[in-house]
């Protein structure tokens, strides 16, 4: 970034922003959806910081026990921006808080953006109100405190969800990140982190260069599970000023954070499963993303490449038994090439990697008896179909991680005896 912004914006800690900010009717999302009357009402309140200021904040109860997830708003809204997701948190049984930060929305405390130049006081008021919203949130009945998502829309509101997850690294599992950025400590966190991680940006944000600074964090973390949700358009939108420096200069153009919502109709509703499936299905984890393992499936395709990638995977698993570093269908595809090619000796290795990273998937097993039998092995093609077989009668689990469609079950089902026909001929 321009060095005058890197200068204003560490001089304010990342939590400045101007006064114009404060008034929460200034969010045009307000009242821009009006959710189902069986949705949860928020329960609206004040927080104290230990400097004595009060952060107005709204919580948002499951009415039973269950993960939680705090959001952070942009420089130029308030916490109602989230309010329509908060909502969908909650139905879907995920406690939910937002609060106003410091001298924004309807929160006490002044940050004066240009006299401001005490760096330490700045950063320690960002911790303490940090840590003040994420205690009172694990404070609430049966919020799960170790398991915690963050959402944070805007340079405020990633950078605040970054750094709360560096306050607390082994209780919050899942990000989902819109429209923001943060800076050098931040970003070796998230090129540690494992934690799954949505990622949101689109061109015609009126904040150029978040464009760039999105896709930056997305390449520097080192997570599997990362996902990116890119909104494209013709270009992007002029540079016109910085947020939060230029705040109330820049027209809104509806590209920004939680304005994508209006033209985004199913943004939230994306955010809301991103948060039911890591908190709530696989706690800390989401599927692997093509784009985010690119790394592993270009080394599936090189010669020695499968065994690496194994390696890699035993690695990953020793620190996290659930782990996984691509996709299964997409990992499959590169062994279907070789297999369609001829070249069966590689099909093998690429697919015996995918089964052992999908031990429990019937398609999988499928896949390798396949090839195994096209490859003149008729006993580990049995072999492999058999437990195919067994996997799928036993209905326990899915198909596979992509797809368990009645119609799918059967396709595999067929290739399966297909298979054990031909290795008793």
């Amino acid at each position: 970034m321009k060095g005058p912004r890197i200068f204003l914006l560490v001089c304010i800690g990342l939590v400045a922003g101007f006064a114009l900010a404060r008034n929460a009717k200034t969010n045009a999302l307000a009242s821009a959806s009006r959710p189902p009357q069986s949705h949860p009402a928020a329960r609206v309140g004040d927080l104290k910081a230990p400097d004595g200021t009060v952060l107005k904040a709204s919580y948002f109860s499951a009415g039973r026990p269950g993960p939680g997830v705090l959001l952070f708003h942009q420089s130029n809204r308030t916490r109602t921006s989230w309010d329509d997701v908060a909502r969908q948190l909650a139905a879907a049984g995920i406690n939910t808080l937002e609060v106003d930060n410091r001298a924004h929305g309807e929160s006490g405390g002044k940050l004066d953006f240009w006299a401001d130049r005490n760096k330490e006081q700045a950063e320690r008021n960002q911790r303490t109100d940090l840590e003040t919203a994420f205690q009172f949130l694990i404070s609430q009945p049966g919020v799960q405190r170790d398991l915690i998502g963050l959402g944070g829309a805007g340079l405020l509101g990633v950078d605040n969800s970054v750094q709360t997850a560096r306050l607390h690294p082994g209780d919050v599992k899942s990000f989902v990140l819109v429209s923001g950025e943060t800076f050098r400590p931040g970003i070796e966190f998230l090129s540690q982190s494992q934690l799954p991680e949505l990622f949101v940006v689109a061109d015609n944000d009126e904040y150029p260069p978040t464009v760039e600074a999105m896709l930056l964090l997305y390449a520097r973390s080192a997570s599997p599970s990362r996902k990116l949700i890119h909104y494209v358009a013709a270009q992007e939108a002029p540079w016109l000023g910085y947020e939060p420096v230029h705040i109330g200069e820049v027209p809104a153009s509806g590209g920004h954070g939680t304005d994508l919502f209006k033209d985004h109709a199913n943004l939230p509703g994306i955010i809301v499963q991103w948060f039911v499936t890591t908190l709530l299905k696989t706690p800390g984890h989401a599927p692997a993303d093509p784009l985010a393992a690119s790394a592993i499936l270009n080394l599936l395709s090189v010669p020695g490449g499968p065994a690496q990638v194994t390696q890699q995977l035993m690695e990953a698993r020793q620190r996290d038994p659930k782990a996984q570093l691509f996709p299964e269908i997409s990992a499959s595809i590169v062994g279907f090439d070789y297999q369609r090619e001829g070249d069966l000796k590689s099909a093998i290795e690429v697919l015996r990697v995918v089964q052992i990273a999908y031990p429990d998937s019937a398609d999988a097993m499928d896949n390798l008896a396949d090839v195994y039998l096209a490859d003149g092995q008729k006993a580990l093609a049995r072999q492999y179909a058999q437990q195919a077989l067994a996997l799928l009668d036993a209905h326990k689990v899915p198909l596979c991680s992509w797809s368990d469609t009645e119609q799918r079950r059967a396709d595999t089902r067929r290739d399966i005896e297909d298979v054990l026909k031909k290795t008793v001929q």
